[in-house]
């Protein structure tokens, strides 16, 4: 009996055949892009809150029916970095019938993901899920994206974090020294967190602010200067305070104290925050 030695090149192409066959269920191609359609982001690239990201991937590995059909589930969902779900599950399915040329053929899902608007700074990630109704199995995926955001200090009770100066309402850098003169304006910023969320992360946040001057005499207040009050998916990190004043003409040279005091009607909780300014 003889055997015939087959050439290298055919033992190379039935070697790939056979891995070809066996390529198991699997999400690949991951993308994240900033437009629809757009070129992949580079390694490294960091997002911000409320930026809108366009992912999308191929399914390979998967197996028709003996009809040729394709049955695929998949899930995609969204993390913060202590796992918080930033939106909803996207639970979607994949169902075309085979031609003889899509052979090689893998399916591209699409989908947007948000970014909440008050995220915080960390590594997040996308989770794929993907299920083979024709051949019974599973597979899953995670991307994972970085987001850099603005920092608060966390707590366990209501707090008024981060209280700054500023002479301009588009200032993003805060004065090293507060100090204005009559007739300038007055800008501050600030951040309240540690408030309790109730059903479906509904919120009841509000703040005060006055102006005490020398020997503690409250020279200017509004109560309720703001109200927040929302519902979202995704519980919102803290809440972004903003005040403005025009000091009168004739404001008296001095040191004054800005007050700042935050409601948690939800939590039944109460919090202040100073700030020195002087009056030159």
């Amino acid at each position: 009996m003889r055997f015939r030695i087959l050439p290298i090149a055919i033992w190379a192409a039935l070697a790939a055949g056979a891995l070809a066959a066996v390529v198991p269920l699997s999400v690949v191609t991951p993308v994240i892009s900033d437009s629809d359609g757009g070129a992949p982001l580079p390694a490294g690239f960091t997002h911000v809150p409320g930026d809108t990201m366009y992912f999308s991937f191929q399914v390979d590995g998967y197996k028709a029916s003996p009809s040729d059909k394709v049955h695929i589930t998949y899930k995609v969902e969204a993390f913060d970095p202590k796992g918080v779900p930033l939106m909803a599950p996207i639970n979607e399915h994949i169902d075309e019938t085979l031609a003889p040329q899509d052979r090689n053929w893998k399916p591209t899902v699409r989908q947007e993901i948000p970014i909440p608007p008050l995220a915080a700074s960390g590594m997040y990630k996308i989770a794929v899920s993907l299920k083979d109704e024709v051949a019974g199995v599973t597979a899953s995926k995670d991307v994972p994206f970085e987001v850099r955001g603005h920092n608060v200090e966390p707590s366990d009770t209501l707090a008024v974090r981060n209280l700054r100066f500023f002479r301009d309402e588009q200032d993003r850098q805060p004065l090293d020294k507060a100090a204005y003169r009559p007739g300038d304006d007055l800008w501050a910023r600030f951040d309240i967190i540690g408030y309790k969320y109730g059903e479906g992360n509904a919120i009841d946040v509000s703040y005060d602010v006055a102006v005490i001057g020398a020997g503690g005499k409250v020279l200017w207040s509004q109560t309720d200067a703001a109200v927040e009050q929302s519902q979202s998916f995704y519980p919102k990190r803290y809440v972004p305070g903003v005040m403005s004043l025009t000091m009168q003409k004739n404001t008296r040279p001095g040191e004054y104290t800005l007050l700042v005091t935050a409601h948690d009607r939800g939590g039944k909780q109460t919090a202040e925050a100073r700030g020195a300014f002087t009056v030159e």
